[in-house]
């Protein structure tokens, strides 16, 4: 799987993502610049949505191609 340069891996948005809503949540911003950290906090938020499908996708194929245990 190639890696966007410009996307941040998932920790790296978690922590992002944190820091905004911290940030909003102060109620100090002004307009602007709230507006601007909303519309960063939903794509971090897709962002880390699409990276945690893509592992529960990965874990079903490997789940899927690992022969079960034998019970005994």
């Amino acid at each position: 799987m190639v890696k966007n340069s410009k996307s941040p891996s998932f920790e790296t948005a978690v922590s992002e993502l944190e820091s905004i809503v911290q940030e909003m949540e102060n109620g100090q911003l002004p307009l602007d610049q709230a507006l601007a950290s909303y519309q960063r906090g939903t794509q971090l938020l897709r962002q880390c949505q699409d990276l945690l499908s893509n592992a529960e996708q990965s874990i079903r194929v490997i789940e899927a191609a690992t022969p079960e245990a034998p019970q005994p």
